[in-house]
């Protein structure tokens, strides 16, 4: 069995986890989230812990009840705290702003960048440099934050560029003559 499977995952008071047979929804203070359920894995409640279990011997089974078990983990964080990703941009002229449910960026080219927010993810400013991503499902944040990224990703001679904030980006020298 997955070595992941096996630790429980504890539901925190305030979050309410519902078991069916084709599908596990989990709601907290911060919004519901689903995840569809293969019949390779079960999903068992004990107490205020669920344990996800192989129904069968199959390497698949084994490896998608640590998938599932990391899964539901996800889903339980971030119904009660939520998810968070930062991203700085670096450049000269380089802004990022903040309007409703847009992300309106000047990156360097003839025209703005308007990037729409996704229902579920919310975008903060706390500076010009600065972009906040905040919201319930850990898969959306981080694809909405590649997605910003992949406008202008950090170049390997100035490091221009949006980049995640805690990304390193390696600089190369410069051609001599």
């Amino acid at each position: 069995m997955s070595r992941v499977a096996k630790n429980p995952i504890v539901v925190p008071s305030g979050v309410e986890v519902t078991l069916a047979t084709d599908k596990i929804s989990v709601k907290g203070p911060l919004g519901t989230l689903t995840q569809l359920l293969k019949g390779d894995v079960a999903v068992e409640r004990n107490g205020d812990a669920l344990l996800c279990k192989a129904t069968n011997d199959s390497a698949e089974a084994d490896a998608m009840s640590g998938t599932l078990r990391a899964l539901l983990s996800n889903m339980v964080a971030g119904v009660s705290k939520g998810f968070e990703r930062k991203l700085t941009l670096v450049g000269v002229g380089y802004r990022a702003q903040a309007a409703g449910d847009a992300l309106n960026l000047t990156l360097g080219f003839s025209h703005p960048v308007v990037h729409k927010m996704p229902k579920g993810v919310k975008v903060a400013t706390p500076s010009q440099t600065e972009i906040v991503l905040t919201g319930s499902d850990k898969q959306q944040v981080g694809q909405v934050a590649a997605e910003i990224r992949a406008y202008r990703e950090p170049e390997p001679y100035k490091g221009k560029g949006v980049r995640y904030a805690d990304e390193v980006v390696i600089l190369k020298e410069t051609k001599k003559k």
